[in-house]
């Protein structure tokens, strides 16, 4: 009898353990004596930065093998606010690339410690830095600074323990670092209208929302070395970005963590970012080679910041600013010149630096994984198609005595297009100095020109006739992302619309296109008309699939979906001419694709593939 009772508890413990309730061996993980410690035992951090959410999920495992087998014990990933908090009140932590519990515990089980940089803010090229758009709305609130913010980042950070504290080290998860807020000192120097200890206030709530939440030290801060003093807290290891200077790093972190390490480098730039209309940066191969081995041989923490930067899909890249430029948005691709490529592939940079790698560390390193196969596809016949002014009679337009803002209309992204009837003509300079971020402008239904807020475009000549209607599709191409410029960041047109400096008012029609899913054409007839915006889609069989890079030379500006997939902005500008298809997202059989082309100064009838990224050949 007792060993029935035996067989019974071992099969009611094999059940639990199959079903995934048996309990995780716990670890620790400190910073002590001026060292890492994992279960009490000195280690050195090689960590590679890598987003949940510019990765399909299908890919996320390969890509942590290829972190493996590049040398590599650490991922390091921010979170998005506005990924999960879509709305107010509206949250998502478990569909498709929102899951992140799901790509923490694959990072463990790939044998990878996480570190956690949850912001609020995070930069990262990202739309607002990660902040939801709709936090504009509250009149009271001013980001980065007051308590009604606070508040909003209370609810944020709760939302996000609930998701992963119990995925911390103590827990027997792979967290072994959260980061407290981003880069501050950075924005502490930028904004010196608003005093110290306001600032000091506003990082110490964050910290102490975060203990409050379930999140455990260690806690780290990271900024440039120089700006550690509007960065660094109490109890928080001071991490710098950007530094290549051993002994820089170690005086500036002695002096702010009682005279002694570790010392981590916690952005190490083996790339870097880029924006529409300027060329592709490139990073040398040989110069990040040899900062890795300096940081080896001195015994330095370091996490490559990015890694592997993937893809900015939709509406997700975010802009920057400089005295140049009012807006510099980024490029959809967020290859970064990374050592694993947009597409996941091993570059010359990534097995230079993983010969390196292996003549330090102690810990086995994997082959590389195979890269993951890829296809091109026949012409895709595009076989239908109309044009926006068509489709948007089945639109119904929000009527305001003057233009409303994108956050105004209750919209985050995509496009809205502003129309106004004229019952006397008028003609002159058409002025729109709030412009949020590019518009085309028409006048019954003929296109007369573009405004463009990267080259500070402000104004064109336009005639109105008797009756006529002007209209002015505004593109949203992200929200600034770094900078005092942060808390300025609403979209569409938000200044009075003036002719010959007369304000032009009563009866704006503002006709709603957030572009949030692929639009359906099937009920519309007729077909595009050169100049004006047009819908183009198609359909194409595959006996397999395989990735796909999308060859958009020849077309204007615009974005195209996949199967439903929003796969990013397009222009002709560049420096990126194609848009990467994860094969993932295709399917053996019958595929849509559908193409929002704004420019359209040519008609289109088929898209094109190709085997390889052009970002990919202008870079090498």
């Amino acid at each position: 009898m007792r060993k029935i009772h035996l067989i019974i508890l071992f099969c009611i413990a094999s059940f639990f353990s199959n079903a995934g309730f048996a309990q995780t061996k716990t670890h620790t993980f400190e910073v002590k004596n001026g060292s890492f410690l994992y279960d009490g035992k000195a280690i050195q951090i090689h960590s590679g930065e890598m987003h949940y959410a510019r990765i399909p999920k299908e890919y996320w495992r390969h890509r942590f093998q290829m972190m493996k087998a590049l040398g590599l014990n650490t991922v390091a990933t921010y979170v998005f606010w506005n990924y999960h908090n879509t709305a107010p009140g509206v949250w998502d932590f478990k569909t498709g690339n929102k899951n992140l519990a799901e790509y923490i515990k694959m990072a463990q089980e790939e044998g990878l410690f996480v570190i956690l940089r949850p912001g609020p803010y995070v930069c990262a090229e990202w739309e607002f830095g990660g902040y939801p758009w709709w936090l504009q709305n509250n009149k009271d609130l001013v980001i980065r600074t007051n308590q009604p913010f606070l508040d909003s980042c209370k609810v944020y950070i709760n939302k996000l323990a609930e998701q992963v504290k119990g995925l911390q080290m103590s827990k027997g998860g792979p967290i072994i670092m959260v980061q407290v807020e981003n880069e501050f000192g950075s924005y502490v120097a930028q904004r010196k209208d608003i005093p110290m200890e306001v600032h000091k206030k506003y990082s110490y709530a964050i910290k102490q929302m975060l203990m409050d939440a379930g999140f455990e030290k260690p806690f780290f801060t990271s900024d440039g070395s120089w700006l550690f003093d509007g960065g660094a807290i109490p109890d928080a290891l001071p991490t710098a970005n950007g530094e290549d200077n051993i002994d820089n790093l170690k005086k500036t972190v002695n002096a702010y963590n009682n005279n002694q390490g570790p010392y981590m480098v916690a952005e190490f730039y083996p790339g870097w970012l880029d924006h529409w209309g300027e060329t592709f940066v490139k990073v040398d191969q040989e110069q990040t080679v040899k900062q890795t081995e300096k940081y080896l041989q001195n015994g330095i923490n370091f996490n490559f910041y990015m890694v592997h930067g993937g893809t900015n899909f939709g509406f997700t890249s975010g802009a920057n600013y400089n005295d140049e430029f009012d807006i510099q948005p980024d490029i959809t691709s967020y290859d970064y010149d990374a050592p694993i490529s947009e597409a996941g592939w091993a570059t010359p940079k990534y097995l230079a630096i993983r010969e390196v790698l292996k003549k330090y560390v102690s810990y086995p390193i994997p082959e590389v994984p195979k890269q993951i196969p890829v296809i091109t596809i026949p012409d895709i016949q595009l076989t239908k198609s109309t044009d926006l002014f068509e489709w948007k009679k089945t639109l119904k337009p929000i009527v305001n005595e003057s233009p409303m803002t994108f956050e105004q209309l209750g919209q985050g992204h995509g496009y809205v297009l502003y129309s106004k009837r004229f019952t006397q003509p008028i003609q002159g300079k058409l002025q729109l100095t709030g412009l949020r971020d590019y518009a085309l402008v028409f006048v019954n239904g003929k296109k007369v020109g573009e405004l463009n807020r990267i080259v500070k475009t402000y104004s064109l000549d336009v005639n109105i006739p008797f009756n006529g209607t002007l209209e002015i599709l505004v593109e949203n191409m992200g929200r600034i992302n770094y900078g005092a410029q942060i808390p300025n960041n609403k979209k569409g047109i938000i200044s009075p619309v003036l002719i010959n400096d007369f304000e032009i008012t009563g009866n704006w029609e503002m006709y709603k296109v957030p572009m949030e899913s692929a639009p359906t054409l099937e009920k519309l007839s007729g077909t595009e008309k050169t100049g004006r915006p047009a819908f183009y889609s198609g359909s194409f069989e595959l006996p397999q699939t395989g990735d796909v890079f999308l060859d958009m030379r020849g077309w204007g500006k615009g974005i195209v979906f996949v199967n439903g997939y929003n796969l990013g902005r397009y222009w002709k500008i560049g420096p990126q001419q194609t848009l990467y298809l994860p094969g993932c997202w295709l399917k053996k059989g019958k595929n849509e694709v559908v193409i929002f082309e704004q420019q359209n100064d040519t008609s289109q009838k088929v898209l094109k593939t190709l085997d390889k990224p052009i970002l990919e050949e202008l870079k090498n």
